[in-house]
């Protein structure tokens, strides 16, 4: 096949080479796709689930109602799954409408803000999610030695509930580091050998 070259908006030269780079090109772009659609509607349910959990027993003629924003922990996994959600919802139509046109980004500004972007989110969510699993383990086990109850023998239905949530937001911040190391990639290859080759980020 022979190769052509152009040059993007970024200045960035883009060559077209052999057939079996560009199935791996477009491998990526779909995988990419796939992991942010993913990650919109993971993080939104892992955000509901656990921002709709509540129970309420009742201690003799006491009512006492456990929900999330009790503890901090959930609220910080409540949030950093929303904008999760938010943002990943952003950039799988950016991706979706990039796919359509066969488009390919070489600017160097915008593929910086989407490593960037990537980068924070995947922090964000993967300290949400062990700042939480911490809370439910002494949730679940207590803690003997300072005297501290398990609050899930006491709220089952609760804690069944927030780890649903727990487990979903793990797979949110799992795929959010995934889509980090691909931007990453398509990211320093601008840099590289590999810069001139057709570049598959949004």
């Amino acid at each position: 096949m022979s190769s052509g070259v152009g040059v993007s908006p970024g200045n960035v030269p883009v060559y077209y080479g052999s057939a079996s780079l560009k199935a791996v090109d477009r491998r990526m772009k779909v995988a990419e796709v796939v992991l942010r659609w993913m990650i919109c509607g993971l993080g939104l349910a892992a955000a509901l689930i656990i921002g709709t959990d509540d129970q309420v027993r009742r201690f003799f003629t006491v009512e006492k109602k456990a929900k999330f924003t009790d503890m901090k922990a959930l609220v910080f996994l409540v949030i950093a799954n929303g904008i999760a959600s938010g943002y990943s919802l952003l950039q799988g139509l950016r991706c979706g409408l990039s796919m359509i046109r066969g488009s390919a980004l070489c600017n160097k500004p915008l593929a910086w803000a989407i490593f960037s972007g990537d980068q924070v989110m995947a922090y964000v969510t993967l300290s949400a999610v062990a700042t939480s699993l911490q809370s439910a383990v002494l949730a679940q086990w207590g803690q003997p030695e300072l005297q501290w109850m398990k609050i899930c023998d006491m709220y089952k239905k609760f804690c069944r509930q927030v780890g649903e949530g727990i487990a979903l937001a793990f797979v949110v911040s799992l795929s959010m580091a995934a889509l980090s190391c691909m931007s990453a990639f398509n990211l320093f290859r601008l840099y590289g050998k590999n810069k001139g080759r057709e570049n598959t980020s949004w």
